[in-house]
C-alpha cells in the first residue's frame, strides 16, 4: 500500500522531510477496524513529532492522525462496526499513522462518520472535536445546557480560537452551554471566522487580553481555554481568571509559574486526547460515543466542518506545504488531503 513517512528531524521544505514509500497492507485483530483512508487533516502535532522525535533506526514513522474512511475488514472482537460502513476519527499517537492507504484503529476510538458531510469535510474533525470536547466537558467541568447548575451568566475565554481547536471550542461552547463565549484573534479574517463560528466577543491576542476582557464589562472569566502559546499569555490569563476558576490547556509551554493561580484558588487542567487511547483507559470507549455524538449534531446543523482548504492528494509533496502551512501560524481551521 501507498503511504508518507519520516526517517529523521527535518525541515518541511527538505525533500527527505517526508516522502513516499510502499508498505505490506496490515490485517485487523482483536478490536481493530481496518480502515480505506479517503482523507486525512493535518494537526500541529504531525509537524511536532516529524520536527523532534527520531524514529527508531531502519523504521520510517507514517504520521497522521485524522482521518475518514471506509471500514475495509474487522478484528474478532469488533461489535461496533462491519465492512463498508463509513467512519471518522483521530487514532493514537503510540500507533502507525494514518498517512497510508489502509489503517488499524481501534473501535473504540471510532464513530461514524456524518451523513451531510464528504470524506474531506468530514476528516476535519475528530482529533479537534475529542480535544474540545474533552476539555471543555470533561477536564474543566462545563455543564451542558439545561444541566444542573448550568453556565448562563458565565463566560469562557479560548486563546487561539481561530485554530483547528480553537474552533470546535467555540462552536461546542456557543452551541451546547449558557456561557459567553469570548474567543482571541488578530487578523480581520481570524476575527470575522470565529465569530462566524459563534464567539460573542473578539479580542486580539496580540494586545493586553485582561483589559480587552475588562473593556467589555467582564472583570473575571469563569473558564480559559488556552490553545497556544500559553507561556507568553499565562500571567494575563491569571490575571483576568475569575477567583475560583479553571484554565485548561493543550500546548507544551515553556515554564509557568502555577504560583499565580494560588490566591484565587484557580484549578489548572491539561487536555491530551492520546491519552484514553495509549493508557487503554476504562472509559476509552467515551470516545467513540464522543463522535457519535459530534456526528449527530452534524447532521442536524447544530455543529460545522471547519474545513477551510482542501490542498490535494495524499502523498509527500502535498503532506509537505501542509506541514509548512500549520508551522507559519497562519493556518484557519482545518487543512485537508484527499486520495491517493
Amino acid at each position: 500500500m501507498k503511504a508518507v513517512a519520516y526517517s529523521k528531524p527535518l525541515p518541511a521544505d527538505d525533500p527527505a522531510s517526508l516522502q513516499d514509500i510502499t508498505l505490506d497492507r496490515p490485517v485487523a485483530t482483536g478490536h481493530d477496524l481496518l480502515v480505506r483512508v479517503e482523507a486525512v487533516s493535518v494537526n500541529p502535532v504531525d509537524t511536532k513529532l516529524r520536527r523532534n522525535a527520531t524514529p527508531p533506526e531502519g523504521s520510517p514513522r507514517v504520521l497522521g492522525f485524522d482521518a475518514a474512511g471506509v471500514v475495509e475488514a474487522v478484528g474478532p472482537d469488533v461489535t461496533l462496526f462491519r465492512p463498508g460502513d463509513a467512519v471518522f476519527y483521530a487514532g493514537s499517537i503510540d500507533r502507525p499513522g494514518t498517512n497510508a492507504e489502509y489503517h488499524l484503529v481501534d473501535e473504540r476510538i471510532v464513530g461514524r462518520k456524518p451523513a451531510s458531510l464528504d470524506f474531506a469535510e468530514a476528516a476535519a474533525l475528530p482529533l479537534t472535536s475529542i480535544t474540545a470536547w474533552e476539555m471543555l466537558f470533561d477536564r474543566l467541568g462545563i455543564a451542558r445546557t439545561g444541566a444542573a447548575g448550568g453556565e448562563e451568566g458565565k463566560s469562557l475565554l479560548v486563546v487561539g480560537g481561530a485554530g483547528g481547536v480553537g474552533s470546535m471550542a467555540v462552536q461546542l461552547a456557543r452551541r451546547l452551554t449558557g456561557l459567553t463565549v469570548i474567543a482571541t484573534a488578530s487578523r480581520p479574517e481570524t476575527e470575522a471566522w470565529v465569530r462566524e463560528l459563534g464567539a460573542h466577543h473578539v479580542v486580539n491576542h496580540h494586545g493586553s487580553i485582561p483589559d480587552q476582557v475588562r473593556a467589555l464589562g467582564i472583570e473575571g472569566v469563569d473558564y480559559i481555554f488556552s490553545t497556544t502559546a500559553t507561556d507568553r499569555h499565562f500571567a494575563g490569563l491569571a490575571e483576568i481568571v475569575a477567583p475560583q476558576g479553571h484554565i485548561g490547556l493543550i500546548d507544551d509551554p515553556e515554564p509557568i509559574d502555577v504560583r499565580l493561580l494560588k490566591r484565587k484558588s484557580v484549578a489548572l487542567h491539561w487536555e491530551l486526547m492520546f491519552t484514553r487511547p495509549v493508557f487503554r483507559t476504562a472509559d476509552m470507549i467515551a470516545q467513540h460515543r464522543l463522535l457519535t455524538e459530534v456526528s449527530a449534531l452534524v447532521d442536524d446543523g447544530t455543529l460545522r466542518t471547519t474545513l477551510t482548504g482542501t490542498l490535494g492528494r495524499i502523498d509527500a509533496a502535498t503532506l509537505r506545504r501542509a506541514h509548512a502551512l500549520i508551522e507559519s501560524g497562519t493556518a484557519r481551521g482545518k487543512l485537508v488531503l484527499a486520495g491517493f
